[in-house]
């Protein structure tokens, strides 16, 4: 019985003392309470949080200063440059103030010609353009398409001079440049060579091109020549595009000399 009072003595203690340490590393950890009601305690909560509170109002005053600063960078940045160009266009009391004087910019029509000396005779009175209907090269099909396509939107009749369809206007061409090898469209105004696409784009844009072309009559809207459908050719007659002819004398056939090779005529209608 004395063994077992012993043994309860000691379990006793043992709980007793895990217990207090129990509830000693709880007092360590655990927040302790803070008593509002104590003058001091207020105080001091009081006077951090005005501390905090200046801390960030003078966090965001820096940052403003920070800014203001660099604007003030920028608008001295740009008053120097001000500053320095006026005074640059300031003239000196030494020397004299040079007038202001206007240069005379070179017309696109002056600066289209490419060159004046360049004339083919016989077309003063109408508008001539070499060009190609082929589609072979498809840069130089659209560039003809569309000087094509703006000088029938003037409602004007085209002297279309097509190599595609007689190699002779080729030739013709070459002789005219003085080159071998001709780019398309070409165009003569007036029997004044202009020049190509580039010029004519160029021109159309600026509106020399309407101011060049007041003096030629309009056609009709809508208007197509009855004879070539506005192709400017159509088979020969002697022929009739065959290209060949029986020679009774002789009993065999000859060349017809008056169609080119493809057996094609200029369209008696529309390009006399």
């Amino acid at each position: 019985m004395a063994e077992m009072r012993k043994n309860k003595a000691k379990s006793s203690s043992s709980s007793s003392s895990c217990s207090g340490f129990l509830n000693r590393s709880f007092t360590m950890h655990a927040p302790s309470k803070v008593d509002s009601n104590n003058p001091k305690v207020h105080f001091f909560l009081k006077n951090q949080q005005s501390q905090n509170r200046a801390a960030s109002a003078s966090k965001v005053h820096d940052s403003m200063d920070s800014v203001k600063g660099k604007v003030k960078k920028l608008r001295s940045f740009f008053e120097s440059g001000k500053s320095s160009s006026s005074s640059s266009n300031i003239p000196s009391p030494k020397e004299p103030a040079h007038k202001p004087c206007l240069r005379t910019t070179k017309s696109a029509i002056s600066s289209g010609f490419i060159n004046p000396i360049i004339r083919l005779p016989g077309t003063e009175d109408r508008i001539v353009v070499y060009l190609t209907s082929l589609r072979g090269i498809r840069r130089t099909y659209e560039d003809c398409y569309a000087v094509r396509m703006i000088f029938r939107g003037f409602r004007l009749w085209i002297d279309e001079r097509d190599i595609s369809m007689d190699a002779a206007y080729k030739k013709e061409l070459q002789n005219i440049l003085k080159v071998r090898k001709v780019t398309l469209p070409q165009v003569f105004i007036k029997g004044k060579y202009i020049g190509g696409a580039d010029v004519i784009k160029s021109m159309f844009e600026m509106g020399e091109l309407a101011k060049v072309l007041d003096d030629f009559p309009r056609r009709q809207p809508g208007f197509v020549c009855n004879a070539c459908g506005d192709v400017r050719f159509v088979p020969c007659g002697n022929c009739s595009g065959s290209r060949k002819l029986f020679d009774d004398d002789e009993g065999s056939l000859k060349r017809c000399f008056e169609c080119n090779e493809n057996g094609l005529i200029r369209c008696p209608d529309c390009c006399d």
